[in-house]
């Protein structure tokens, strides 16, 4: 039977809307998602061999977590799920407590398994953010809307809302007071608040993790980013124990393997690690930002990423590429999103790349606005 029937729990009105709703999602399918780190591809499009890209693709820490050895029996036996883990999460995190906490295989599966858990109904995204969310609410039956993120009271029609804070790509951050009000405006209507922090470690003060005690209120958490382990694929959802609960059940026993648990308790204890990696994000983001800002790119930064909406941006990128330099294009707002070089000699490939690919994109829109002058002049008789 199709997920996409309307629940008979809903008023008529809202059964024929969610039909419609249904109906638009199935007649207009999506673009295929895309997402950095596709060195593969790029390597495959430009004829330059994957070992002598400069991936700056992602938003990834390129200062990895150095994981302890991992025990032998970790490989060999089931995961642990009474490890503590969850408890480690919890106190990192600053949730209430284990109970309010779930490992799972990075946020991207609970991405895909929330949206069946939650009421149908609309769901706001913002037009620009995370490429998973919208297309996950989707297949489960929700219309989605485009959200717009200045607004401080919701649309009375909107169920749930996405928030990723801050926002990949555009970095930008909302406040937990604004996130707050809205959960409220939200929980009284029944729907959910739901807040990704993939990268919100560097500014832990910020989250809402502390509030996952509240109902209609789901935070997803990653230790990929900050920690530099998205190879190890572990997540956690921070949330009332009654959606926990639920969403154990849909996912199933051992989400996270022995050797991702290893290196996650391992790196959430390293408080001293973390605090010294802040100040090292901190300063290369700005040296990012400077670099970038040297060429009169304008962006707007987390200590993780870069992004640009410049209108020279897709040609940079393109430009870029052509020199093994991989970034982030978003097509959809012709943007580009940088991360941060790992090593002395990846800065200065970056700096004599963006220096080379400036004057290229410089020249080719001088080319353009000439071309473009002499078609508008009038043409003598």
């Amino acid at each position: 039977m199709s997920e996409r029937i309307a629940d008979s729990r809903l008023p008529r009105d809202a059964q024929r809307e969610q039909a419609s709703l249904s109906a638009d999602t199935l007649a207009t399918p999506r673009a295929p998602i895309t997402h950095g780190g596709n060195l593969h591809e790029a390597a495959e499009r430009y004829g330059i061999p994957y070992d002598e890209w400069l991936d700056l693709s992602t938003g990834i820490n390129p200062h990895g977590y150095p994981v302890p050895p991992v025990p032998a029996a970790a490989w060999r036996r089931l995961p642990d799920e009474g490890d503590g883990l969850a408890d480690c999460a919890a106190r990192y995190y600053g949730a209430p407590d284990a109970a309010h906490v779930l490992p799972v295989a990075g946020s991207q599966a609970a991405i895909r398994a929330l949206p069946a858990l939650l009421p149908r109904g609309q769901t706001g995204v913002a037009p620009l953010t995370y490429s998973e969310y919208a297309p996950a609410f989707e297949r489960a039956g929700h219309g989605v809307v485009p959200l717009d993120i200045s607004c401080d009271s919701l649309p009375a029609a909107l169920t749930h809302a996405v928030v990723v804070n801050p926002n990949n790509p555009t970095a930008h951050h909302l406040s937990a007071e604004k996130l707050l009000a809205w959960h409220a405006q939200l929980s009284a209507r029944g729907g959910t608040l739901l807040v990704d922090e993939a990268f919100a470690d560097t500014m832990p003060s910020a989250s809402l993790a502390a509030h996952a005690n509240r109902e209609g209120l789901i935070v997803l958490r990653s230790p990929g980013k900050f920690f530099g382990l998205a190879g190890v694929r572990a997540g956690f959802v921070l949330a009332s124990p009654a959606m926990i609960e639920r969403l154990r059940r849909a996912l199933g026993a051992w989400t996270v393997s022995g050797p991702a648990r290893h290196a996650v308790k391992a790196a959430f204890a390293d408080r001293g690690w973390q605090q010294q990696m802040r100040s090292r994000l901190a300063a290369d983001s700005t040296r990012l930002v400077d670099l970038l800002q040297a060429h009169d790119i304008r962006t707007r930064a987390t200590p993780l990423f870069a992004w640009t909406d410049d209108p020279r941006a897709a040609a940079l990128h393109e430009a870029l590429a052509t020199r093994g330099v991989w970034t982030r294009l978003f097509a959809s707002s012709a943007s580009v999103r940088f991360g941060l070089p790992g090593s002395e000699e990846e800065w200065t490939r970056l700096q004599d790349s963006l220096r080379e690919a400036m004057a290229v994109v410089t020249v080719a829109a001088k080319a353009t606005a000439t071309a473009t002058v002499g078609a508008q002049a009038p043409r003598s008789s």
